[in-house]
């Protein structure tokens, strides 16, 4: 491949590094529309690379946040169970679809989650209490922060879906995972978007095998974009540390929305 191509890749990766690991959705909101529309990757080639640039992310930025205490390991462990078995069954499913329709299912799930966000506004829906079973550091403000969390099965079960639109679109299921966490359970953005981080690559590699034997990893092009996550991973951590949870929802948002678009008018033969 032509090496400005390959350097694409790393820069890719760097981007999509800093705003998965700032974000907790684990980089595909980015990786997918670039690999479809830029490099003409199938929709199943793209999620599988996707995948496993968000192992790369996942492992990478989350080591720093456990570190520095904001993750929930417990509720991150637990919503695991539902994300493994959604992810094995959605790549699976995915290797059998035709591409417009992994196309439309990943726009719907943006266009859905951008909603949720917008609906709640800059509102960070959390149980704060300062007897509360869970806490974290706020990176931003140095305190730690106490909190509860509700629908703890409830979420286990939503982390099935959040599995399957992963492996099947490629996205990382961090789109789905950081509204049930924030919006349902009641967890703090910051420390969802953090979980959802320290997570994600459980889910991803869970997907990426079932793609790895099928052979629809394109692993000549894996290389560069690993390099790149990783750098942008790390970035992204430290810059979590001086954004506000309002500028997080508002940011997310835009690129959901953004993403979307873009892969409608792939779909649709407009680019």
């Amino acid at each position: 491949m032509d090496p400005i191509l390959l350097l694409g890749l790393v820069i890719l990766g760097i981007v999509a590094g800093i705003l998965g690991a700032l974000l907790g959705v684990g980089g595909g909101i980015i990786f997918i529309p670039v690999l479809t529309i830029v490099y003409g990757l199938t929709a199943v080639s793209a999620a599988a690379l996707s995948l496993v640039g968000i192992i790369a992310i996942s492992s990478w930025g989350s080591a720093i946040y456990l570190n520095k205490g904001v993750p929930n390991i417990r509720i991150g462990l637990m919503l695991e169970i539902g994300g493994v078995a959604g992810a094995i069954i959605g790549a699976m499913i995915a290797v059998y679809l035709e591409d417009w329709i992994l196309i439309a299912v990943f726009s719907a799930v943006m266009l859905f989650s951008a909603y949720r966000m917008i609906k709640n506004g800059g509102s960070d829906y959390t149980l704060e209490n300062e007897d509360g079973e869970f806490e974290y550091n706020d990176l931003k403000c140095g305190e730690s922060v106490c909190y509860d969390v509700e629908h703890k099965a409830g979420g286990t079960v939503g982390s099935i879906f959040a599995g399957m639109i992963s492996s099947m679109t490629g996205v990382g299921g961090g789109v789905i995972k950081v509204p049930i966490m924030n919006i349902y359970m009641k967890m703090p953005i910051k420390a969802a978007a953090a979980t959802s981080s320290y997570s994600l690559g459980i889910t991803a590699f869970s997907g990426a095998v079932v793609y790895l034997i099928h052979g629809s990893v394109p692993l000549e092009l894996a290389a560069f974009l690993i390099i790149g996550s990783v750098i942008g991973a790390e970035a992204g951590t430290r810059i979590s540390a001086r954004i506000d949870a309002s500028s997080l929802k508002k940011y997310f948002s835009l690129l959901l929305i953004a993403s979307a678009a873009l892969m409608l008018l792939r779909a649709g033969g407009y680019i």
